[in-house]
């Protein structure tokens, strides 16, 4: 399989995106498990119960690609509510029907912290299809640490 240098480009945004968040206990409770996917960084509130509302008015369930017709692209911005830390090695896995499409490693991540946030650009070349729904997975091993579900458009 021959790679483009989109998809160069793509890894060294991938691995450039890598950085943890400053949530308060009460937000990051809220959201334990679970991956928020949004345009751009996280949305604050006054208060812990404004932060929230606003993160889940954020949270996208369907991702829109660019790019031509023969390979659509699609770039996010993603926070990883941790169920535990401890891993400097984690997965971002894109399963369809349980099958596994596509995944993004996450390297030198800091074990110490339980919020993750970043960017992500795949593209159809990685396993994505249009039009797909995908339940992307953060894993440390065998360990899923937190999850979403998403459409590609």
């Amino acid at each position: 399989m021959r790679k483009s240098p989109a998809v160069a480009l793509v890894a060294a945004l991938f691995s450039a995106g890598i950085a943890s968040a400053d949530l308060s206990r009460n937000v990051i409770g809220a959201f334990r498990g679970q991956i928020v996917i949004t345009k751009d960084e996280l949305p604050e509130g006054k208060t812990d119960g404004e932060t929230i509302k606003k993160i889940k008015a954020a949270n996208l369930s369907t991702v829109e690609g660019n790019g031509d017709a023969e390979n659509a692209t699609w770039h996010f911005h993603y926070t990883a509510f941790l169920l535990k830390g401890g891993s400097s090695d984690l997965k971002l896995e894109f399963l369809k029907e349980g099958k596994l499409s596509a995944d993004k490693r996450l390297e030198g991540v800091d074990p110490k912290q339980n919020v993750l946030t970043g960017d992500i650009s795949i593209d159809e070349n990685e396993g994505l299809a249009k039009g797909k729904t995908y339940v992307v997975e953060l894993s440390a091993g065998n360990t899923v640490v937190a999850k979403t579900t998403v459409t590609m458009k």
